[in-house]
C-alpha cells in the first residue's frame, strides 16, 4: 500500500493511494511521490541497507506467504537443484525464500534454479508444471488452494520461525519522520487502527478492499483477513528487523549487520507511544 503526500502535517486533507510499478516503487518513494509505505520486512531491510532514507515505524501483521511444491518435493531440503519461480531477481519472493531455503543448508545462489519469466508469471508456470516450487503472495495462495495445484511446505502463519516475525511493515522516508512527528504518528495510529478492523471485522475489511478497486476477489480477500494474524501489540517490530537483517546477510542479500540496519532505519517511538 502506498500512501500519497499530503501537506499539512496536523490535519489529513488529502489522502490518496498511489499505484506504482513494483520495481520502481522505492525509486518512486525516494523521489517524494509518496510519503509511507507498507511493504515485506525483507524490503525494507534490504532498502535500508542500500542507503535509501527510508525509516520503519511499526509492524502491521504476520504470514501471508505460502511455499507451494508439486508432489515430488515433501519438504524444503527436497528443493535442492529444483526450478523455483520468482517475479524478479531481488523480488519479495527471492528475498523470503533464499534465507528459507539456506536454513536447511542450500546455497541459495548455487542450489536452486531461480526461474524469471518475462512473458509468464510464476504461478502459471507453477500450474503448468515447469516448476518446482513457488512462493505464493495474497491472493495466489488462495486462489491455487481453489485450483487444489501443489501442497504447501512452509506457511507462514503456523509455521515457525517465520510465524514469529512480521510480514508486511510500515515505514516512511526519513525526512517526513523528521520534519512532521506528529503527522507520523497519526499515520502510525490509522494504519493500526485499520489492521484492528481487519482482525475484527474480516468481512468488512474485504468488502472496503473491493470497493475501493485495491482485489477483485471478494472471497479470496476474505479468506486471506480472516487468516492472518494481525498482532502488532504482541509481537516485536525491532525483533522483525533483526531475524530478516540476520537472515538475509547470511545469504549475501545485505552488508550491513542487524545493529546498523535498527540504527539506520528504524524509530519505534511512536509505536511505543501507541501502544501505551
Amino acid at each position: 500500500m502506498l500512501l500519497k503526500k499530503f501537506y499539512e502535517p496536523r490535519v489529513f486533507t488529502d489522502i490518496h493511494y498511489v499505484s506504482v510499478p513494483l520495481d520502481a516503487a522505492y525509486q518512486s518513494f525516494m523521489h517524494g511521490d509518496f510519503d509511507f509505505i507498507t511493504d515485506f520486512a525483507p524490503l525494507l531491510v534490504y532498502a535500508i541497507d542500500r542507503g535509501m532514507a527510508v525509516t520503519v515505524l511499526a509492524g502491521v501483521h504476520v504470514g501471508c506467504f505460502e511455499l507451494f511444491a508439486n508432489e515430488q518435493i515433501h519438504s524444503i531440503a527436497d528443493l535442492r537443484g529444483k526450478a523455483i519461480g520468482v517475479d524478479a531477481f531481488n523480488s519479495p519472493q527471492q528475498m523470503f525464500l533464499a534465507p528459507i531455503v539456506a536454513q536447511v543448508g542450500i546455497d541459495p545462489s548455487k542450489d536452486v534454479n531461480w526461474v524469471v519469466s518475462p512473458s509468464v508469471k510464476p504461478m502459471q508456470l507453477f500450474i503448468d508444471g515447469k516448476l518446482d516450487g513457488f512462493l505464493g503472495l495474497p491472493p495466489e495462495p488462495q486462489e491455487l488452494h481453489a485450483r487444489r495445484v501443489g501442497h504447501v511446505i512452509v506457511d507462514s502463519t503456523a509455521d515457525r520461525p517465520w510465524s514469529q516475525y512480521f510480514c508486511c511493515m510500515l515505514a516512511s522516508h526519513s525526512e517526513f519522520v523528521r520534519k512532521y512527528p506528529i503527522a507520523t504518528k497519526r499515520v502510525t495510529r490509522a494504519i493500526l487502527k485499520a489492521a484492528d478492523l481487519c482482525a475484527t471485522e474480516p468481512a468488512r475489511a474485504a468488502r472496503l478492499l473491493v470497493d475501493g478497486g485495491f482485489t477483485q476477489r471478494y472471497d479470496y480477500a476474505l479468506q486471506t483477513l480472516t487468516e492472518l494474524p494481525y498482532k502488532w501489540r504482541d509481537y516485536d517490530a525491532e525483533d522483525t528487523i533483526r531475524f530478516y537483517a540476520l537472515r538475509m546477510r547470511e545469504v549475501g542479500f545485505i552488508k550491513s549487520s542487524p545493529q546498523k540496519i535498527i540504527a539506520d532505519g528504524t524509530d519505534w517511538r511512536f509505536l511505543n507511544e501507541i501502544k501505551r
